[in-house]
């Protein structure tokens, strides 16, 4: 299973079923107590790049964006229903959705986990 990072602080995890996606500890951090997630239906389709999702904290509202092209087949509604476990979990258990992507090459210009990390030392 492959890691990689977007700028935008999402993850995507390849592995045989399709790609996981989420946010990274660092936005979860920094967006602090997560209230409201809402997801896309299932069938949906985002190019690289597209709002998926969003998640609201008390701090603010958030877009999260497609890291890659793709069909959503899966959502995690345990975090539509208990929204803390982004804050609790959110490289892991607190996934938001599952795609069947349709353009493998997008995640060519992702960073693995040393890159994104390097990254974090800039911002």
């Amino acid at each position: 299973m492959t890691t990689k990072y977007t700028k935008d602080h999402e993850w995507v995890r390849f592995d045989d079923s399709g790609a996981t996606i989420g946010v990274s500890a660092h936005a979860a951090e920094q967006l602090g107590d997560v209230v409201f997630v809402e997801l896309p239906e299932i069938g949906k389709t985002f190019n690289k790049g597209d709002d998926m999702a969003v998640v609201e904290s008390v701090k603010a509202a958030s877009d999260v964006y497609a890291p890659i092209s793709g069909e959503v087949i899966e959502i995690n509604q345990a975090v539509v229903d208990d929204p803390a476990q982004v804050n609790a979990d959110p490289e892991a258990g607190a996934w938001f959705v599952k795609l069947k992507p349709t353009n493998p090459a997008d995640a060519d210009g992702l960073m693995d986990a040393a890159a994104y990390k390097a990254f974090l030392a800039t911002i």
